[in-house]
């Protein structure tokens, strides 16, 4: 059991770094002590360390891959955070007395369109790892963003919960 609890916060704090997780670095701020640059740039080290073992990747790789996230992160974050937005305005119309028709008529197509950015993203930022990392290399670190991404939204949901004052 305790080496399964170790595989999945491995897998996170792998995929922590290298998917730009500006929210992740935003929550830390709070708790950080006034050394968080050099914890952050210590942990920064471990979790490439790491991924280059999980992913087999040699140096050149590595670097290779930790600009293309550079150069990818900002841009997803960007991303995320309109579909966030425009899922928070979709909310509202939803849970209005009198929804605007027309206001959630452009909040579907906006929805629909920022799925097709999504996805033209990823098809770019898989382009540019097919040039230094194998197939398997490449479905390897896939594997490693979900189960990250899997594993931030049950902390997420963990946080709020016991932000609030406790289980929903």
């Amino acid at each position: 059991m305790t080496n399964g609890i170790n595989r999945s916060i491995r897998g996170a704090a792998i995929a922590i770094v290298f998917t730009a997780a500006t929210g992740y670095g935003q929550g830390m701020q709070r708790a950080a002590p006034e050394n968080r640059p050099a914890l952050e740039q210590e942990f920064r080290a471990r979790v490439a360390k790491l991924a280059q073992q999980r992913l087999g990747l040699t140096d050149a790789q590595m670097t290779q891959l930790q600009q293309s996230n550079t150069r990818f992160g900002p841009r997803h974050a960007q991303l995320g955070a309109q579909e966030r937005e425009t899922r928070r305005q979709l909310r509202v119309e939803m849970t209005s007395n009198t929804p605007n028709q027309q206001h959630v008529d452009q909040l579907l197509d906006a929805t629909l369109s920022l799925q097709k950015q999504r996805i033209a993203l990823i098809e770019e930022e898989q382009r540019d790892q097919a040039r230094f990392m194998t197939p398997v290399q490449r479905a390897h670190y896939i594997a490693l963003q979900q189960q990250f991404r899997k594993r931030a939204q049950e902390l997420s949901g963990r946080n709020q919960r016991g932000y609030r004052g406790g289980p929903r």
